[in-house]
């Protein structure tokens, strides 16, 4: 009893205390954290506007690292699904998990016209008129390949590995891309496809095409929402004496097309799906965008990086630069063009070594990121603190000098002030 007498005597001064402070200004604390931008481009083949939501990678605001293009991931719905898988990236390609891309989000002005493949009138299950216009997915098609890409590719520094992503219907307009356009993108990820699109019509033919050709170097991800009612599942909504209502006909008819493809494994599409048990339409996305960017840059992350710092690692400076750039050579091979080791990437682990007391590793890492990169200012920058860390002063100071012969830099002209070298 005393002791609760005592906690509560202390809470009531330390409120008491809280309300005697001054309020903070707020205003002088605001700090605005920008994830995107709003961009728009105007399209003669829709004869409209469109709305985009740009994610470019937080990199490309750093001035002292080399310039380089990203792969872009274009994103149906983009605002509504914009935030979360802006996130996802964000947090992989810190971890070098994925690399760093720009997201172009496109807003739709009438989902149904931009991303269904063919007209529907009528509804098939309710045999009810159909009052939105549909069927603009392939003139939608033509405004991304058309304008849109060379838009972004013109006005951000994208590269050509693009990615395309879509949930619901817009996940059935991926489907559609992959079928009839597969040479626009490089990965294709459809979220809940609503494949029963015209009585599953458009289904069939995308079966059919996707039996006959090849998709060599494509890749395709699905994700599956559970949007049974109480007492089914995935084994018993697929049998055929099961009805098409509005409870099975969504998952049946992914269900279908997602087994069917498992089949053909001679089209060289690389392909998984996956089932969500917990999710449903609605929460499906972020789960299933996590997944399917893990699944499609399976390849990206280098998993030797934690055995360099090993105790027991026999390898040596240039046994590790051999692995570094083997890996790099299959991430170009995987994007069609030459990838060299992201300079902060490089940097991060040979600063790393630097810690570990692996002096001449580090070394061999941040001179490898000088080579690499001799227009960074940032390289130089890494190799003075190099050279600080083993007390060479002198080389520190050329090293940071050199950074500043590539252009005003006020962190290497304070670093040299420091070093007691004022006269730049």
């Amino acid at each position: 009893m005393k002791n609760l007498l005592v906690f509560a005597l202390i809470a009531l001064v330390f409120i008491n205390c809280k309300q005697k402070q001054k309020p903070v200004k707020i205003e002088n604390q605001k700090t605005q954290i920008i994830i995107g931008q709003k961009d728009s481009i105007y399209s003669e083949i829709l004869d409209e506007s469109r709305e985009l939501w740009i994610h470019i990678p937080e990199s490309t605001k750093d001035s002292s690292l080399y310039k380089t293009k990203y792969p872009v991931l274009y994103l149906l719905d983009g605002p509504s699904n914009f935030n979360s898988i802006t996130a996802i990236i964000e947090h992989l390609s810190d971890n070098m998990i994925v690399p760093e891309m720009i997201i172009i989000g496109i807003a739709n002005t009438n989902r149904y016209l931009d991303l269904t493949p063919t007209r529907v009138d009528i509804d098939f299950i309710s045999g009810d008129s159909i009052q939105q216009a549909s069927g603009g997915g392939n003139k939608f098609l033509d405004f991304i390949e058309k304008e849109l890409i060379p838009h972004v590719e013109k006005e951000y520094p994208a590269s050509t590995y693009k990615t395309f992503v879509g949930h619901s219907l817009g996940g059935l307009s991926v489907i559609n891309a992959l079928t009839n356009r597969q040479e626009l993108f490089n990965n294709y990820v459809a979220i809940d496809p609503s494949m029963w699109w015209d009585n599953r019509a458009f289904s069939n033919v995308a079966d059919s095409i996707l039996s006959a050709n090849k998709f060599d170097n494509r890749t395709l991800y699905v994700g599956v929402a559970n949007t049974m009612e109480a007492g089914m599942d995935i084994n018993k909504v697929q049998n055929d004496s099961v009805a098409d209502t509005y409870f099975t006909v969504h998952i049946k008819s992914v269900l279908q097309f997602v087994n069917s493809l498992d089949t053909k494994k001679n089209n060289e599409l690389l392909f998984k799906w996956k089932y969500y048990e917990n999710d449903d339409h609605g929460s499906v996305p972020f789960i299933a965008e996590y997944d399917a960017l893990r699944f499609l840059f399976s390849w990206y992350k280098l998993n030797e990086v934690n055995d360099f710092y090993s105790e027991n690692s026999t390898l040596n400076p240039q046994e590790i630069l051999n692995l570094i750039n083997s890996h790099y050579v299959n991430i170009s091979d995987q994007f069609g063009y030459e990838v060299i080791p992201p300079e902060s990437y490089i940097n991060s682990i040979g600063t790393g070594f630097m810690y570990n007391d692996m002096p001449e590793k580090a070394y061999a890492l941040l001179n490898f990121n000088v080579k690499n990169y001799p227009k960074s200012a940032k390289v130089f920058e890494s190799m003075g603190d190099y050279y600080l860390f083993q007390s060479d002063t002198l080389n520190a100071i050329k090293e940071f000098k050199n950074g500043l012969e590539i252009g005003e830099n006020n962190t290497l002209k304070e670093k040299l002030k420091k070093l007691g070298n004022e006269k730049l």
